[in-house]
């Protein structure tokens, strides 16, 4: 990338490598070295946004997912989202009741290995895919029940739309959740949907706001504020905090962007918002893309021959592991990488083994991302839900974003071409092989050498600054003007009534003779002796 790329540029070329013309309802995210999640802004140098070194990591997933994902237009679209909803599924972010849980399972399998064989599928063959963070032997012979008996002679695409439909009319469909904490200290999760603002609690939605609803959002540090207008003039205004001031406002951004993509008719009506009332105060954003109305208006006139699907490698997902993609080798240098060969249902069978039926996930990792003073949610996050039968807790929600499977030894190779070997912590976590010690890693990778302040106390440092700055101006500003009104009223010939009342108190008469007058008779000499000089010279 040039340095000054956007990341408008960088996105249409992914979406022209996709061959994807649906693309205002996906996005960009990237992770930076505090492990706080972005989404990557279009208006803005790529290089800029980055906090890091290069190489960058960056994931494409789905940023706005469509009202009804059954009338997109393109199958390559409604591919893209199945595979999201479909990692989703497998985080833990969609939640539904078991008989439920079967029929996305199967519709997952119909769509990736096709009609059941025998001949191919021994019994037990269910067991072998990790679709959830947690199985039960119950669900997998009614996942192989339903693949067997119910959808024989479906289609990839069939099935991947029939998956598209069940999932929309799922209560959590297209929820991005984000940690917080409400009034009484207890864990929520926050999330923008298609339809409104949602709090999930426990397993529970204790609150979902529609979109035309929601009349402000706001925050200052960590803490944000939902203002809610409901029915009878009746205004409600919810506070939570975040875990951290990054995490507030990017909790912010994502609800404006969101807000802007789902309630408004057309994009001109987009406006900058201000995340304070304060004049010198406060961040300002502006949504740069279209809103949905129009994305769906502008499908409806796309008219090609549908582009090629290559399912097998189109987008490989590595925290969910596909079935037509075989298990993923560790993220370490091939120096140090053991060869495996072993067959793509041997590996799984190893995966799954090796997971004891929940995602790979340590305590340490969620605890090392969550950061300080976030202790209490940590302990809460260790019970993962997937059917709604246990408390909610997305198992992706604070985690980094997934990063490719060869950017640690492209970046682990690139600092010992620069002469900065590996350090013992990144060695260790490289050979650890866990998603937890590979995103550690990468992000280790990613931040330059120690010394100075880190990025975390430059921006703290920078934006205290700013403000300073602004408060100054202000004040230049507000002097200014009343020297402009004080030269208005001493001076010039306007006879309204607001400046005779003023001219007419003794107070004004007795500073106009005996401070003002002196005052501009001097300065009045000065000039002329500036003037003087410049002529005599």
């Amino acid at each position: 990338l040039q340095r000054d790329a956007k990341g408008q540029y960088l996105f249409d070329l992914l979406c022209h490598h996709l061959n994807l013309l649906e693309k205002d309802y996906f996005g960009i995210r990237f992770v930076d070295p505090d492990k706080q999640r972005h989404w990557l802004e279009f208006t803005k140098s790529v290089v800029k946004q980055m906090r890091a070194q290069p190489p960058f990591t960056m994931c494409f997933r789905v940023k706005f997912y469509p009202t009804d994902p059954a009338a997109l237009k393109e199958e390559i679209t409604r591919y893209l989202v199945f595979l999201q909803i479909k990692r989703d599924l497998y985080h833990g972010r969609l939640l539904c009741k078991t008989s439920d849980a079967a029929l996305l399972a199967a519709y997952i399998l119909q769509a990736e290995i096709g009609d059941y064989d025998p001949g191919k599928h021994p019994e037990g063959y269910s067991s072998k895919f990790q679709f959830f963070p947690k199985h039960s032997e119950k669900l997998e012979r009614k996942i192989a029940e339903i693949h067997k008996s119910e959808l024989s002679g479906q289609t990839p695409a069939t099935s991947e739309l029939n998956f598209l439909r069940k999932a929309q009319t799922l209560e959590t469909y297209g929820v991005d959740p984000h940690p917080c904490k409400d009034v009484s200290g207890n864990a929520a999760f926050l999330a923008f949907t298609p339809f409104g603002f949602v709090v999930l609690q426990g397993n529970k939605r204790v609150h979902f706001i529609k979109w035309n609803e929601v009349t402000k959002m706001k925050f200052e540090g960590k803490t944000f504020y939902l203002y809610v207008s409901q029915k009878e003039e009746k205004k409600i205004v919810l506070t939570y905090f975040a875990p951290t001031p990054e995490a507030c406002k990017h909790l912010w951004k994502c609800g404006i962007e969101n807000q802007a993509f789902y309630k408004l008719e057309k994009s001109s009506q987009v406006r900058t918002v201000s995340s304070s009332n304060l004049f010198f105060k406060g961040s300002r954003f502006r949504y740069s893309g279209r809103v949905a109305k129009e994305v769906m208006e502008s499908s409806a006139k796309i008219k090609r021959e549908p582009p090629e699907i290559h399912r097998a490698g189109l987008v490989p997902s590595r925290s969910c592991p596909s079935i037509t993609h075989g298990p993923r080798l560790s993220s370490v240098p091939r120096t140090r990488r053991r060869a495996v060969h072993i067959s793509i249902m041997e590996g799984l069978e190893s995966l799954r083994d090796s997971a004891h039926s929940t995602p790979v996930r340590s305590a340490s990792h969620g605890d090392a991302f969550a950061g300080p003073g976030r202790s209490g949610r940590a302990e809460s996050s260790e019970r993962v839900a997937v059917i709604a039968d246990e408390s909610y807790s997305p198992a992706d929600s604070v985690l980094p974003t997934p990063v490719a499977e060869h950017s640690l030894e492209l970046m682990l190779l690139s600092r010992q071409a620069n002469g900065a070997p590996c350090s013992i912590e990144e060695e260790k976590e490289s050979e650890a092989g866990t998603p937890a010690a590979e995103a550690e890693g990468e992000l280790r990778a990613l931040c330059p050498g120690a010394g100075g302040l880190g990025p975390a106390q430059a921006q703290q440092v920078n934006k205290f600054l700013l403000s300073v700055l602004r408060l100054l101006l202000v004040t230049i500003g507000l002097l200014f003007v009343l020297l402009l009104l004080l030269i208005i009223l001493t001076e010039s010939d306007l006879d309204t009534a607001f400046f005779r009342d003023i001219r007419q108190t003794p107070e004004f008469e007795q500073f106009h003779y005996q401070y003002f007058c002196p005052l501009r008779r001097w300065f009045a000499c000065k000039l002329r002796a500036v003037v003087n000089l410049l002529i005599d010279t």
